[in-house]
């Protein structure tokens, strides 16, 4: 199991978030994906 609880990533020194406040629970043989435009934040 992968479990996030409130995750929030700032980067740059203008703060800019790229994730604010993620929380996510993978149960055990789940596969889950991030899909969005390029840029969005998703390798972050």
């Amino acid at each position: 199991m992968l479990k996030i609880d409130s995750l929030t990533k700032i980067y740059g020194r203008g703060g800019v978030k790229a994730v604010d406040d993620l929380s996510l629970t993978v149960a055990d043989g789940e596969i889950y994906g991030f899909i969005g435009p390029n840029g969005a934040g998703k390798s972050t």
